[in-house]
């Protein structure tokens, strides 16, 4: 196994886009095989990173993630960063205080010159201790197992209005875009129905919510930051609007009872952090659950003896969704930083400052894990895929994103028996969120002419 050592003393702050400067120069030093590498089995783990950041590698990362096992399940790339590919690993480094979010995927870019970065900065994605607890502990509570559970009822109803819906649309044998009319929509509906967003806002979000989610990206310039910058931007403004409309009137929902903690008098919840949570939750509530949708039903596809166990009630839905997220996981990885001295995973020394690019789409196929983990098996026993994270960072809505996607595939396969791809789907060319741009599917055979 080899290791890139990493600088005695702690790296200076570098950012996404520094992480990019550093691994091509790393290339042209012949350090890490360079774009000449590009047709072989990568050797060495600064490969391994240029060619996840390549069209080819966010196309399919897979391969990649398997010669990264074959290094180890930590690895050093220089410059302070480090690839952390193995299950343990990965799971040691979510859960440990040592390692925390605050500039881990900022680092010292300009964080008021970019509006989405200041945006990220005050929510709990991008917030430690005691920042994340005190504002995680006002927006949990919303979402417990129990309260979960209590919205199958409203669940099920949104996924069989927008099955008459996609009936509809593709009567006669028209195609239809499963991912904007299904697997956005759902979420959508579930999440803005909770915040308290009129329906007729809604359609704005996938849009607003792509260029937001670019901020998470890896990027080569910081002028990429522009779609994020203006969603945040926008995104900022419709909250703070809403808000204010709720000034004489709260209502129940998670809007309300924040702005009730903005305006309590112990100092729970600022202006800013309200605005940016609110932002987080809508984005967060429907974009990784959009693409669990849509990578779910491309398997099925694939698969039809899985999607027929499904529809005959032979096969364990709970059980089928936990293999998607195992091996298609929505989110790719995530990214961490050292917070003190003396820290170590597997083994590997991670001085204080080190920045670490978590895999957890590689975590979920680590063969010391799981057996033949690139076939998909839904029958597999005790898997307990990272997708969403675990420790104190774990997605909030990942219970709600199970239960939505529990609902929504055997009531889909069952409306829909001829239920088939229309054309090939198109991917988002993207590095940490993994899903379908579009996926167009016919739910009734086309018409005889």
């Amino acid at each position: 196994m080899a290791i890139v050592p990493a600088p005695a003393d702690p790296p200076e702050p570098l950012g996404r886009t520094a992480l990019t400067a550093s691994l091509g120069q790393a290339g042209q030093d012949g350090t890490g095989g360079g774009p000449a590498a590009v047709a072989e089995d990568p050797q060495d783990a600064v490969t391994v990173a240029m060619r996840l950041m390549s069209p080819e590698g966010r196309s399919d990362p897979y391969p990649l993630y398997a010669a990264a096992h074959r290094l180890g399940p930590v690895s050093g790339i220089g410059g302070g960063w480090f690839l952390v590919a193995g299950y343990e690993a990965v799971d040691q480094v979510l859960r440990r205080t040592g390692f925390g979010v605050s500039g881990a995927q900022i680092g010292g870019e300009q964080l008021e010159e970019h509006a989405s970065l200041a945006l990220l900065a005050r929510s709990i994605l991008e917030s430690d201790p005691p920042e994340h607890t005190r504002m995680r502990s006002l927006i949990g509570s919303v979402f417990t197992p129990r309260r979960v559970a209590a919205l199958e009822p409203m669940v099920t109803a949104a996924v069989d209005r927008l099955l008459d819906d996609l009936a509809e649309s593709g009567a006669d044998g028209a195609p239809v875009d499963f991912m904007a009319e299904f697997a956005f929509r759902l979420p959508v509906t579930v999440i803005c129905d909770m915040l308290g967003v009129p329906e007729a806002d809604r359609h704005r979000f996938r849009t607003l919510a792509a260029g937001l989610t670019t901020a998470l990206e890896f990027m080569s310039d910081p002028s990429e930051l522009a779609p994020a910058d203006a969603a945040a931007t926008e995104l900022s403004g419709y909250f703070a609007a809403l808000i204010a409309g709720r000034q004489a009137d709260r209502g129940d929902d998670l809007v309300g009872a924040l702005v009730a903690a903005r305006d309590a008098a112990d100092g729970r919840l600022s202006e800013a952090e309200l605005l940016a949570n609110l932002t987080l939750l809508l984005v967060a509530g429907f974009e990784t659950t959009t693409d669990l949708l849509g990578n779910g039903l491309g398997l099925l596809f694939d698969r039809p003896d899985t999607a027929r166990r499904l529809r005959s009630a032979g096969g364990d839905v709970a059980a089928f969704v936990e293999e998607v997220l195992r091996f298609e996981s929505p989110v790719q990885l995530t990214t961490r930083v050292a917070l003190t001295d003396g820290l170590a995973v597997a083994g590997v020394p991670i001085p204080a400052g080190s920045r670490l690019i978590v895999l957890l789409g590689a975590a979920n196929r680590d063969p010391s894990r799981y057996r033949e983990p690139d076939v998909f098996d839904p029958t597999r026993t005790a898997v307990k895929p990272l997708s969403f994270g675990v420790g104190a960072h774990v997605c909030l809505g990942n219970g709600l994103a199970r239960l939505e996607a529990a609902v929504a595939f055997p009531r889909l396969l069952a409306r829909f028996p001829d239920l088939a791809p229309a054309s090939a789907p198109t991917r988002r060319d993207r590095m940490v969120l993994r899903g379908f741009k579009t996926l167009p599917v016919l739910t009734a055979p086309p018409r005889s002419r």
